[in-house]
């Protein structure tokens, strides 16, 4: 270990050390180095981790879904990381029931839970709760997912940005599960969604959490994100998605996760080859660059 990632763990230790009756999560834009860092606070503190990544919840992703490694695995052990068969639905909800499920098993056995993960709304439902808003609509969702292919993302934010413009500046155009969800509630209900969340206020703290992330800035970020994609495709990375493919994982909703959308559109000829590593990178920059936008908002003790 670098003396900089010891520092970093030392800083976590403290946090972990100042909250010893709340729980550390451990946060942060993908690639910033989460997993190596909660596994090397869970052996200072006699902990498990309880994951918040909504790709490494599944089997059969691990190559692109920066799950830990099997000595990770091995030496350390996770919750609802490699739980779930990849067709299965999870959302928010459901995820912040089972975490706070483990989280309360964990304690039971004298351990201390830490969480782990990039998934921010899972974190805050596991906090807060949720606006209590209707179910999915999978037909309103088939329609916004034509929309945005004919018409093309943009127009469907467009349409958002008509009936709750501050949800509307809230999310990117190309955040098309969140731009179809607000959308849905709003075509189910009459009421925008920036409306309920407001009215729920994520005033009542179910879970006490306190957020540590790790310091990086932006270069070093992109240094960091294309040293790791190049590394999952030598590890295997277009064979693993090949795989997911024939075994008819094709609808599976990890399957449109940065990265593996990206690959699959190459193997189905709409990617050129030698496009492929600079397009990962691109679309995980936008994405860590959403992630960082969330941390700004949240109470988060930067380490390093």
């Amino acid at each position: 270990m670098s003396s900089s990632a010891a520092s970093v763990v030392e800083q976590a230790l403290r946090v972990a050390q100042m909250h010893p009756d709340g729980l550390v999560a451990i946060v942060g834009p993908t690639a910033s180095g989460k997993s190596a860092l909660a596994v090397d606070l869970a052996a200072r503190v006699g902990g498990e981790i309880v994951g918040a990544d909504s790709v490494q919840i599944y089997r059969a992703f691990d190559v692109g879904s920066g799950k830990p490694t099997r000595d990770e695995l091995e030496s350390t052990r996770h919750h609802l990381v490699d739980e779930l068969d990849p067709m299965a639905r999870v959302d928010a909800a459901t995820w912040a029931e089972r975490a706070a499920l483990a989280i309360r098993d964990v304690r039971a056995r004298g351990r201390v839970p830490i969480l782990c993960g990039g998934t921010f709304l899972w974190i805050k439902a596991l906090q807060y709760g949720l606006a209590r808003v209707p179910g999915a609509s999978q037909e309103l969702r088939a329609r916004h997912h034509v929309i945005a292919e004919r018409e093309g993302r943009a127009a469907l934010h467009a349409r958002l940005l008509n009936v709750d413009p501050d949800m509307a500046a809230r999310l990117h155009p190309n955040d098309l599960v969140r731009v179809s969800r607000a959308l849905e509630v709003h075509e189910l209900t009459g009421r925008p969604m920036s409306v309920w969340q407001r009215e729920h206020g994520f005033a009542r703290v179910l879970q006490r959490a306190h957020l540590v992330a790790i310091r990086c800035d932006g270069q070093a970020l992109t240094a960091r994100i294309e040293a790791r994609a190049r590394g999952w495709l030598a590890n295997g990375w277009v064979a693993e998605v090949e795989s997911l493919l024939e075994r008819g994982y094709g609808d599976a909703r990890a399957m449109k996760s940065v990265g593996y959308a990206q690959i699959r559109a190459m193997l189905g000829g709409k990617l050129p080859t030698g496009d492929l590593l600079g397009t990962i990178v691109r679309v995980t920059r936008i994405f860590a660059r959403r992630q960082r936008t969330w941390l700004h908002h949240a109470d988060v003790t930067w380490l390093g």
